[in-house]
């Protein structure tokens, strides 16, 4: 066993009212920032951190239920914190995470780039997308983790308004984030009132003070195309597989479904509009190269990822305005 498995087995204490804990003070100073980063892949999700402080590096997590949503706050001392492709990759679920971070300025960013935050600021992360933290001088910060369709209940466009910053002195980004300043671990464990008013008070607020938040335009526009590039590079590669779906592609990019059609939408076409396109494309192509006569109309269905040959000359007609026969006879007409 190594050493960070060794200090990785070195579970939370939990107290009388619930709240579990982490501490580095239950390690030797030297292996201080390596169990904390067990703690934090234990406590949150497959995460890698660093710290400047490394000799006199020192952190504790406490964490604790308040109806489906997760509360936790760190405490400790300067913190780089990333969320990467490889920890996405070893991760099998998913979730949304708002962190308001209490004594400090502080920078994080997901998407749109990194962006500098003040202390009450808010932020809205998606666990399927990378994203960093960076905690310049102390961490002092609520994190909620925040279950998928409870979040998706509330917000109508959450991937879309994740990693923008919710300005904590104007308009409802303010009760926001007073609300989630004082939505500590202890009093997830002993609310005051009903967990489930407690978090449709926070779901309301969340709505309100994600409303408006709108990233830079360009921004926007070219992250749009970026994504819309690739989800068309994956329907032109993929197109061949039976029974292709738009969740295979979205779970290919590590999006929802929701958010892969949305995007196409705003390109004009559907994600079967695209994949038939391709489809139809690629057969009128080898309908009318020669070198492919010797291979039957229903094969050539086969391959473009229709196994049902009728199926096949319906979208012909539909796609192409013609039957796959019609296209091999206008060759020798």
């Amino acid at each position: 066993m190594t050493d960070r498995e060794a200090e990785r087995t070195l579970g939370p204490t939990i107290s009388e009212s619930g709240v579990r804990k982490w501490s580095t003070d239950d390690v030797p100073q030297s292996q201080r920032l390596d169990y904390w980063v067990g703690a934090i892949c234990e406590g949150f999700e497959e995460l890698e951190a660093s710290s400047s402080m490394v000799t006199a590096f020192g952190a504790s997590l406490e964490s604790a239920h308040c109806g489906q949503v997760l509360v936790n706050q760190v405490v400790g001392s300067a913190q780089d914190v990333f969320r990467t492709r490889t920890a996405i990759s070893r991760s099998a679920d998913s979730c949304f995470y708002l962190l308001c971070k209490l004594d400090a300025p502080w920078a994080a960013g997901q998407k749109h780039g990194v962006s500098r935050l003040l202390p009450g600021d808010c932020m809205l992360f998606d666990s399927k997308q990378p994203y960093e933290l960076h905690f310049a001088g102390s961490a002092d910060v609520i994190t909620l983790k925040l279950p998928v369709d409870w979040v998706e209940a509330w917000l109508a466009d959450p991937e879309g308004q994740c990693g923008l910053r919710i300005d904590a002195t104007n308009g409802w980004g303010q009760p926001l984030s007073n609300f989630v300043r004082q939505l500590t671990p202890e009093m997830a464990a002993a609310p005051p009132l009903p967990s489930a008013l407690m978090t449709d008070q926070l779901g309301s607020l969340l709505s309100l003070g994600t409303h408006d938040l709108v990233p830079d335009q360009g921004l926007q526009d070219r992250g749009v195309s970026a994504f819309i590039r690739k989800a068309v590079e994956c329907v032109q590669r993929r197109h061949g597989e039976f029974g292709l779906t738009a969740q295979a592609i979205a779970q290919e990019l590590h999006v929802s479904e929701r958010t892969l059609h949305r995007y196409f939408a705003r390109s004009g076409a559907t994600f079967q509009q695209h994949l038939m396109k391709k489809r139809m494309g690629v057969a009128e192509a080898m309908l009318r190269d020669p070198r492919f006569d010797r291979i039957s109309v229903s094969e050539i269905g086969r391959r473009v990822g229709l196994a049902d040959t009728s199926h096949f000359i319906r979208q012909c007609r539909t796609g192409l305005g013609v039957t796959p026969a019609t296209i091999r006879q206008s060759r020798s007409a």
